[in-house]
């Protein structure tokens, strides 16, 4: 990559990872002009993109960090993507393992940021605080974080917001923001309808999954009641189990994707659950501490 460009400046600043994550709505002018005068900062005044299969529109804000919200509206647009871009025309093509949709993309901002971004997304984007969970929920004997899920108004979009809290070493959100040079996305959930099939097509393909320690099975069920899944099932793939007051969920995590300890990825079957449990959050952050105490930044 050679130029002084927007993409290059950001993969030297941080690595491979999430710029933009962008919002699709009805009316991105007017999604520019609200935001910008509830206090965002712009990144991107309303601008024109237009082929042969119509307009697309686009503004955009800034968010934590480096990141940025694009809003576009695609009404008017029956293309494949977006103008400029064709059909890819291979000889590779792979079966789909199940990947539906995105759930939630979660961001980790610094010290003391956490409230700030809770407000931003609640005064300029009229999101509302799904659920909270404090350094008492998700802690281990060295390190603990603190996290607010933010939500618009139909559910469909969730932006859970880590921030790093008081430990005896290093905490996790701590080791990102050092690697990332900054907030950022931390991490990308898919939605699949059958999470055990689509891990076991992951695995196949050479998908790497955070590993979970076999006594997490071992009372699980006494925590989330009933479920449909063969437990033993999920033990061999490393699946977790949570439960909230509509149901249940289940989730799996990748190792960092990057060259850095930053970015990875989520797989996530939702079975009536719309929140997130606590179990689930305080297993993920210890076996990405145990990953952490593998690269030796757990000091």
């Amino acid at each position: 990559m050679s130029g002084n460009t927007e993409i290059e400046e950001h993969i030297t600043k941080h690595g491979d990872g999430v710029k933009v994550i962008a919002l699709w709505v009805e009316d991105a002018t007017k999604s520019w002009e609200e935001t910008t005068k509830r206090g965002a900062k712009s990144y991107m005044e309303p601008n024109k993109l237009e082929d042969n299969n119509g307009i697309i529109i686009r503004s955009g804000i800034h968010t934590y960090g480096d990141t940025v919200h694009v809003f576009i509206e695609r009404k008017n647009y029956n293309g494949i993507f977006m103008p400029g871009f064709e059909k890819w025309e291979s000889s590779y093509n792979p079966k789909p393992v199940g990947l539906k949709y995105i759930d939630h993309m979660v961001g980790n901002v610094g010290w003391n940021e956490m409230n700030v971004w809770e407000d931003f997304y609640r005064n300029v984007m009229g999101f509302a605080n799904l659920i909270t969970f404090d350094d008492k929920d998700i802690s281990t004997q060295f390190t603990a974080l603190m996290s607010k899920v933010m939500t618009n108004g139909n559910g469909r979009i969730k932006f859970p917001i880590n921030e790093p809290a008081e430990g005896a070493k290093k905490s996790q959100i701590e080791e990102y923001l050092e690697f990332y040079n900054g907030p950022g996305c931390q991490h990308i959930a898919i939605a699949t309808d059958d999470i055990v099939d689509t891990v076991k097509k992951m695995r196949d393909r050479g998908v790497e999954f955070l590993h979970v320690p076999q006594t997490y099975y071992d009372t699980v069920l006494d925590r989330v009641g009933q479920i449909d899944e063969d437990i033993l099932k999920l033990r061999d793939l490393s699946i977790l189990v949570d439960r909230d007051d509509e149901g249940y969920l289940l989730q799996i995590f990748t190792k960092p994707v990057e060259d850095r300890p930053t970015l990875f990825f989520e797989i996530i079957q939702r079975k009536g659950a719309q929140s997130f449990g606590k179990g689930n959050f305080k297993a993920l952050f210890e076996a990405i501490e145990l990953e952490q105490q593998k690269r030796g930044t757990l000091i």
